[in-house]
């Protein structure tokens, strides 16, 4: 019997061993399967959390949903697209869900395959306003809104062009602000104090909804020439076969949420694409 004992407290020594080893693993599994995302405000495709609404937008709810079906934890980081993309060069966000194609951020961060969305721009106007886009010439005169650093190149090289060509500064008014610049544009619009503003067609919508202003402005297309396909970027400073895995996950979840799931996050937030 006595020689019991010292087996007796040797086995708990090993159960007490291999309880603390499961924990630390399961810790470390925890940690490994934190996804952190940095995104900015760009509603209803992303949007900041308030105190009257949890509501994450679009994308964030594509992103979450793709990414928890694989266990994955998500932390998010609201900051300015500026700040974000810094974030994500720097290791300190493993992800940003949507920017546009770029071969100078190639050197920073590596593209899903897949597409976050490719967009379909549109203008907004006052109400009863007679101009259309037809052309670069057709902005000749106009007073055009934008926000600071924003690039139409992918959609339009001629627009940009316009917009970065100092000779036009007089009607090219640059509104600065990190959560309601569309907003302001709208209310700008409305007071004469700008005539257009091109961005996507459902941030269009989005903002044209919660502001309640179709009396006064409308949405009128043709936009700008092409469509604004934008991707999700991944930090080349975090292990390359934790990018890879992050990046198969996307591709093939952004697969399966084509048709009727993603048609059901448009409802959601009370959006469509109109072709």
């Amino acid at each position: 019997m006595k020689s019991k004992k010292p087996t007796s407290k040797k086995m708990l020594g090993v159960l007490s061993l291999m309880f603390i080893l499961a924990a630390t693993g399961m810790a470390n599994m925890a940690q490994a399967k934190t996804l952190k995302v940095c995104y900015d405000q760009w509603a209803p495709m992303t949007i900041f959390p308030t105190a009257s609404s949890s509501d994450r937008g679009v994308v964030i709810d594509m992103v979450q949903q793709i990414y928890s079906a694989k266990g994955y934890q998500l932390e998010y980081f609201e900051v300015p697209l500026a700040r974000g993309l810094d974030m994500v060069a720097e290791g300190l966000c493993d992800m940003l869900p949507e920017y546009l194609l770029s071969k100078n951020a190639e050197n920073a961060f590596e593209y899903a395959s897949e597409a976050t969305f490719a967009y379909t721009s549109a203008f907004v106007i006052r109400r009863n306003d007679p101009w259309r886009y037809n052309g670069i010439q057709s902005i000749t005169g106009k007073r055009i809104a934008t926000g600071p650093g924003w690039d139409y190149s992918s959609m339009s090289v001629e627009y940009q062009h316009y917009i970065d060509d100092p000779q036009n500064s007089n009607f090219v008014e640059v509104i600065a602000g990190d959560a309601d610049v569309v907003d302001r544009i709208f209310r700008m619009i409305k007071e004469n104090r700008v005539d257009i503003y091109a961005d996507n067609e459902l941030v269009l919508q989005h903002v044209l909804n919660q502001l309640k202003l179709d009396d006064e402005l409308e949405i009128v297309r043709p936009g700008l020439e092409k469509k604004l396909v934008e991707f999700p970027i991944f930090s080349k400073k975090i292990p390359s076969a934790k990018r890879q895995e992050l990046i198969k996950i996307w591709d093939e979840g952004r697969v399966e949420m084509q048709g009727r799931p993603e048609k059901i996050l448009l409802n959601k937030y009370q959006v469509t694409f109109t072709d």
